[in-house]
């Protein structure tokens, strides 16, 4: 099947706000506000991808980050922020279309880099990334002390 894949835009925010809500539900009181300054930024960009019929099945977001980025050389990187397909379309093309969209998007904001993060215990997303043609650069554990006042 072939997927259509485009920018989104304002009148996408129910469609985008369901497939965020299903990767993020935790974030649901803060979702619209997130898309709403997505759509604001300049170095920011969000891409649903519609069946035949027009169902979203897929969403990805992607920004420019200035930071310095694991294991990148240059400066500003296009990063995938997320990526959620609906399980019953996976294995079906629609990452592929979506990060297809995400890569001619960063490419025309001047980037040579496209990088991504997924937890360490994200497996799926692991074999997704390398898939796509990422290709694992670090493995890392974060931790933090709270100090007394």
């Amino acid at each position: 099947m072939a997927w259509r894949v485009a920018q989104a835009a304002a009148a996408d925010r129910d469609d985008w706000f369901a497939l965020r809500d299903a990767m993020w539900p935790q974030a649901r009181d803060v979702q619209f506000e997130e898309i709403d300054e997505i759509l604001a930024r300049a170095d920011h960009a969000g891409f649903l991808a519609r069946d035949a019929a027009g169902r979203a099945v897929g969403f990805a977001e992607a920004s420019l980050r200035h930071d310095y980025v694991s294991a990148c050389e240059t400066s500003p990187v296009g990063f995938l922020e997320g990526i959620y397909v609906d399980p019953p379309v996976r294995r079906q093309g629609v990452a592929k279309a979506l990060v297809d969209q995400v890569v001619a998007w960063t490419r025309l904001q001047g980037c040579r880099e496209l990088a991504s993060d997924a937890a360490i215990d994200n497996l799926t997303s692991h074999q997704m990334h390398a898939a796509l043609g990422f290709n694992e650069t670090a493995r890392v554990v974060f931790f933090k002390r709270m100090l007394a006042e």
